[in-house]
């Protein structure tokens, strides 16, 4: 296993932790939405649509984080010679991400 950083993100730019924020707070909304439309008993197929639709957004979110963590992270690792169970560690979080 990859050690464990407790300042990941601080390298991410303002404006990228913003938009991941933004869409956070977004599905957050869908979260709430899909909770009303369970409370009003509506069409399964529309609530189904809004699950997908949160679960495509929570995807999105992963993959930016990984593509941060490629670009930063991992070229940091490699650079200062820690690349020990880097590779498991990516395959590990792509396969969770597949199941998403």
């Amino acid at each position: 296993m990859m050690e464990k950083h407790e300042h990941a993100l601080e390298c991410m730019s303002e404006s990228k932790k913003d938009a991941i924020q933004k869409r956070l707070r977004r599905v957050e909304g869908q979260a709430r939405g899909i909770q009303k439309m369970v409370e009003e008993d509506r069409y399964c197929i529309d609530i189904i649509t809004q699950i997908s639709a949160a679960n495509a957004a929570l995807k999105k979110v992963s993959l930016e984080l990984l593509e941060h963590h490629t670009e930063h992270c991992m070229a940091k690792a490699v650079k200062d010679g820690n690349v020990e169970g880097m590779s498991a560690d990516i395959m590990k979080v792509v396969n969770q991400i597949n199941r998403i």
